[in-house]
């Protein structure tokens, strides 16, 4: 029997499109980079794409944050699901493959890389979905949250709050339907356009994939979410950020980025 897909690492790419760009960076990015640059490389099995909107963006926190630094930044979100033990062979093909695009010119130079790094997958807390199927279910929302481990605690002490905050949020109108937690793994030092990030073992990020816009009942949810994480004593708030999925094949939203 084969073995099963397991998610391993992610890749999460915040882009921010020049203005005046947005439309043509939109077309090229979904007919060609997210499958050409990405998603057909070696043991990527999904993909999936979001907007942020200037009304969602309103609604992010803290006002600034080393995520995104520019709080209107970071419009259009792609992520990507790499198989468990697969890491190395992806990543060389994707560094590979980006020289060669860049080479032919089939690259797009009008957007800033507002956050793109890597990282690897280190636990779930699931109501209904597992994490390697959120990204193809078409959830109609995305919460990204993350933290900054204070030094006398743990990623696993983290998991254990997420695992008592789950229990409540999954039984809210405003909670999520999975929860992937990552921390950050190096990208390769010559990736072009790429501004150098290196890895903090220090900081983690969590992917809540909602079915509502989340938006929906945001002051009695996610808008405490880092206050709350705060709180625990375990980590400093560093971001919360909604997203909602792009429609393919239309530019949807495009004009609302700002």
């Amino acid at each position: 029997m084969a073995a099963p897909i397991d998610l391993g690492t992610l890749l999460f790419t915040a882009v921010e499109p020049h203005r005046g760009h947005e439309l043509d960076y939109n077309r090229w990015y979904e007919t060609d980079h997210f499958y050409a640059g990405c998603l057909v490389g070696p043991h990527c099995f999904a993909g999936g794409r979001f907007v942020a909107p200037k009304r969602l963006k309103d609604l992010r926190s803290p006002a600034t944050s080393p995520m995104c630094a520019d709080p209107l930044g970071g419009s259009l979100l792609a992520i990507y699901w790499i198989q468990k033990g697969f890491h190395d062979e992806w990543s060389a093909w994707a560094l590979a493959t980006v020289m060669d695009l860049h080479a032919t010119g089939r690259m797009f130079s009008q957007r800033d890389h507002t956050h793109t790094a890597m990282y690897e997958h280190r636990a779930v807390h699931q109501h209904d979905t597992p994490i390697e199927l959120a990204l193809d279910r078409a959830f109609a929302g995305l919460v990204v949250t993350a933290g900054q481990l204070h030094e006398d605690a743990s990623l696993n002490d983290v998991e254990t709050w997420t695992g008592a905050w789950s229990s409540h949020a999954f039984t809210q109108p405003w909670g999520p339907s999975v929860i992937g937690t990552s921390t950050m793994l190096p990208l390769p030092d010559d990736a072009p356009d790429v501004p150098a990030n290196a890895p903090d073992d220090r900081r983690f990020i969590q992917l809540h994939f909602l079915d509502h816009d989340p938006a929906q009942h945001w002051a009695d949810g996610y808008g405490k979410w880092g206050d709350e994480l705060e709180a625990s004593g375990l980590a400093t708030h560093v971001w919360t950020a909604p997203y909602i999925p792009t429609v393919p094949g239309t530019d949807r939203y495009i004009n609302d980025l700002w």
